[in-house]
Parts: structure tokens; C-alpha cells; sequence
């Protein structure tokens, strides 16, 4: 599937995007208030970043009276996999098993864990993709 054309977000708009794709349409207010705590961001604050988020592509919103409930319109996962292929691309060499073999080595994976992951992998794709797991 290729990757939409996106840009990377700041870490507020992230958060604010990470807000919407889990509670999906919301008010300014809403979003506020689900915010982490720390650092606490004005309601002025996030309504700009949100407008922000409009202009780059990532929301859209629905007027109701003077106020506006915003929508996300890029998918999480499409999001993902941009900034996954942006890792893959920037430090491994466009090779995903370069990330893989960085990770069980940085986190000291031991056969058993690789297995799980790989068992977890075939889950994930499902039964046309299982017909190939080790062992069937």
C-alpha cells in the first residue's frame, strides 16, 4: 500500500492527533481535556495547534454554531507507517530486517521471545497469512 503524502507532526500535534484517533470527533474543550496534564496547554493553545493540524491535512471540521468539532482524516495507522518507513529509510537502509535484527539485539531477545514475535506476526496476518507459519 503506498504511504500518503504526509509531513511529520511536532510532538503536540501528535498529541493532539493521538486524542482524535482515540476518541474521534471532538470540541477544542474536548481535546484540552484529554491532554496529559503536564504541560498543561491553554485552550487558545490547542485550538491553534488543531487549526494547524487542519491546514497540513490531518483534520477537518464541522461547524456547529460558533464553535467547530474536529475530525481526524489521516488514519493512525497510515500515520504509523509513515514514520516507520521514515525510521527504516533514515537508519537502516531502507532494510526493515536491519530495524528487526537492532531490536532483538537491543532488547536481548532470547529464541523463546523471537518465536513469540514471530507467532504474534502470524496472528496478526491472519488466516491467509498463516497458511506459511513454521509448523503447518
Amino acid at each position: 500500500m503506498p504511504i500518503p503524502s504526509i509531513n511529520e507532526l511536532t510532538r503536540a500535534e501528535e498529541n493532539v492527533m493521538l486524542v482524535l484517533w482515540q476518541r474521534g470527533p471532538s470540541f477544542v474543550k474536548d481535546v484540552q481535556a484529554a491532554l496529559p496534564a503536564e504541560p498543561a496547554l491553554a485552550y487558545t493553545t490547542v485550538s491553534t495547534i488543531i487549526r494547524l493540524l487542519e491546514q497540513k491535512g490531518f483534520v477537518r471540521h464541522e461547524a456547529f454554531g460558533r464553535t467547530h468539532r474536529y475530525s481526524p482524516l489521516i488514519e493512525q495507522d497510515a500515520y504509523r507507517q509513515f514514520l516507520l518507513h521514515k525510521l527504516v529509510s533514515n537508519y537502516f537502509g531502507g532494510s526493515f530486517g536491519g530495524l528487526l535484527g537492532f531490536y532483538i539485539r537491543a532488547a536481548g531477545l532470547d529464541a523463546a521471545q523471537l518465536g513469540q514475535l514471530v507467532g504474534q506476526a502470524y496472528q496478526q496476518l491472519g488466516p491467509a497469512g498463516s497458511s506459511g507459519a513454521p509448523g503447518q
